[in-house]
């Protein structure tokens, strides 16, 4: 199969084999034709899959050939991103499919002025990338209409509900037209996305390529247990021992960004971190320079986890688990990426074992652990399984005492011997956007 067999035109043949696109990944083999035909669609498939492509190519080519000429401060295609990161990403995506048409394109978000934005806008834009807050600001400022929009493109979905954008995206709901294409594509299809899915498209042609939140096979997964206090010892060591060049590293909190980036620049090691706090600007300098390979260790909270494409990136270290458990295949899935292989190091400690048994039960797998020698943890991380279970030593039964005492005595709980208590697992709730704005008609 190649591009020219999914009936596209001339001018994206041309502008995908300057990329150096032969033949169609098999999400876009099957999202493409789908999306010219005027389906809604739900297409989940791995980071690093192509998925851009799947809609924005065919987009392209819908807006090239049916509907009338952008007016002012309106838009006829609208890319919703969870990220700054990931809507810099698509849009420089977009533009270089879109570079033999007569199409405009351009990304808003916050973080910067708006001022620049609302200009732009002022002549009309055919394809706009954006994040849920700065276009809800664009809206009420009366800088962009959306009365044009012919097609609505969720990306990366699920993160937009883990970021907390439940009501923002009520509220864009509710500024669309009824009549419409949707489409809606991410990494994972969590149940919370499935309803969200139900309630924005109609009869939507369902798409998954991989199996449902499961790892890329092209990257090497392992566990490193360690004590908490001794992590960044850990890493540092792991570092010099197997000489990395370039290692992007997801660490918890902003503060804990803050704290390793620290803690290396004192070692004289090359080190960057982005996070939330940090300006834009900032933001894309340090991207910049560890792309370039100015700078050996970039740290990133997971506003960056979605949203880095970077070349051939030889590995990705969590130096702490992420609370969500999705986030663990998005952050590895910035290595390994289009082909190629890349290597994937957790540094867990004994707190982190339910976010590790999390994770291992999502990707039907258990991870591998290494112990690293002199660095042993004194708190043992319990064993895990795919099946979501923590594995605990049971205690030695106490040996009943001789003499009596007075006073209360407290029996406590009773536990038969060999039983282990089970732990109450704790998942992260999110708030999904209830829409009752009536039906929608089918574009």
């Amino acid at each position: 199969m190649t591009f020219a067999t999914l009936g596209l035109i001339e001018p994206l043949l041309r502008a995908l084999e300057a990329l150096g696109y032969q033949t169609p990944t098999p999400v876009q083999a099957q999202a493409i034709p789908a999306v010219l035909a005027g389906r809604d669609l739900m297409a989940a498939a791995q980071t690093g899959t192509g998925k851009t492509a799947g809609f924005a190519v065919p987009l392209l080519q819908l807006l090239t050939m049916e509907g009338p000429k952008v007016t002012a401060n309106s838009v006829r295609a609208l890319i919703l991103c969870p990220t700054r990161e990931l809507a810099e990403q698509v849009h420089a995506s977009v533009a270089q499919y879109a570079e033999h048409l007569p199409l405009t394109t351009y990304a808003v978000y916050g973080g910067v002025s708006i001022n620049p934005q609302m200009m732009k806008l002022r002549k009309g834009v055919d394809v706009l990338v954006g994040t849920p807050g700065r276009l809800i600001d664009l809206f009420r400022q009366n800088a962009l209409k959306l009365n044009q929009l012919q097609t609505l493109v969720l990306d990366e979905a699920d993160r937009m509900l883990d970021l907390g954008f439940s009501e923002e995206l009520a509220n864009i709901y509710r500024m669309l037209p009824k009549k419409r294409q949707t489409l809606l594509f991410s990494a994972t299809f969590s149940d919370d996305i499935r309803l969200l899915a139900g309630q924005m498209l109609i009869d939507p042609l369902s798409i998954e390529v991989s199996p449902r939140n499961v790892a890329a096979n092209t990257v090497k997964q392992w566990v490193v247990p360690v004590d908490k206090k001794r992590k960044a010892e850990l890493f540092v060591h792991l570092m010099r021992k197997g000489k990395w060049k370039q290692v992007l590293v997801f660490a918890k909190t902003r503060n804990g960004v803050d704290a390793l980036v620290d803690k290396l620049q004192g070692l004289g090691i090359n080190a960057d971190g982005i996070h939330g706090d940090k300006p834009q600007a900032t933001r894309q300098r340090a991207l910049d320079r560890f792309k370039a390979s100015e700078v050996q260790i970039l740290v990133a909270t997971d506003v960056a986890a979605r949203g880095l494409d970077i070349e051939d990136l030889p590995m990705v270290v969590n130096f702490d688990l992420p609370i969500v458990a999705e986030d663990y295949i998005h952050r590895i899935g910035r290595t390994g990426r289009a082909g190629n292989t890349g290597e994937a190091i957790s540094l867990v400690c004994a707190d982190e074992v339910n976010m590790l048994s999390a994770i291992e039960m999502l990707t039907r797998q258990t991870l591998t652990r290494k112990m690293e020698q002199d660095f042993e943890p004194e708190h043992r991380v319990p064993d895990t399984d795919a099946s979501g279970q923590v594995v605990k030593k049971p205690k030695k039964p106490k040996k009943p005492k001789t003499s009596g005492g007075g006073g209360k005595r407290n029996l406590g709980k009773w536990v038969e011997s060999g039983e282990v208590a089970a732990e109450p697992s704790i998942k992260p709730v999110r708030k999904v956007p209830v829409f009752n704005t009536g039906p929608r008609k089918k574009k």
